[in-house]
């Protein structure tokens, strides 16, 4: 299976570099891990609702240009379904016996995901009601999918 992570944005702070190297080693005995930065775009102080509109939509232009026929698309969302670890896991594997052999995880910026690329989702997730910064989320939705694959080869892992 292959996973891809499209997000908006670098990450720049050291430490959470490390947290997804560390991730991406132990993801490597389960699934191929592809790790996809677009450019985020600046806003301004005070945006208008026709400022934020456009940036999410230029944000999801540069997304949608990496997402290919056949993926698997889940878009990271606060609107989108919660989720427990079990049944992250549950859902992996169900497309994995389903044929779907590429799962596309995607991470919008500061503002949130365009309507175009929620729209292209396949399904929407949410890891909480709270808002988290996309260098965050990264590493957090790293740790669901090692934890994801984990549950799935009955392996241990930490409650």
């Amino acid at each position: 299976m292959k996973i891809t992570v499209l997000s908006v944005g670098r990450i720049k702070e050291k430490f959470f570099v490390q947290a997804v190297e560390e991730y991406k080693k132990r993801l490597g005995r389960y699934c191929r891990l592809e790790i996809i930065e677009v450019a985020d775009e600046k806003t301004p102080d005070g945006a208008g609702e026709a400022a934020v509109r456009r940036i999410k939509e230029k944000e999801g232009e540069r997304l949608l240009s990496h997402i290919r026929d056949g993926m698997y698309v889940i878009a990271l969302a606060i609107e989108g379904r919660e989720k427990s670890s079990e049944e992250l896991a549950a859902g992996l594997e169900a497309l994995g016996l389903s044929g779907q052999s590429h799962i596309a995880f995607v991470i919008g910026g500061s503002l949130g995901l365009s309507g175009q690329v929620l729209d292209r989702a396949d399904e929407c997730l949410s890891f909480s009601r709270m808002t988290f910064p996309h260098q965050m989320m990264r590493v957090i939705l790293l740790e669901q999918i090692y934890r994801s694959f984990r549950i799935i080869h009955g392996e241990p892992y930490h409650k």
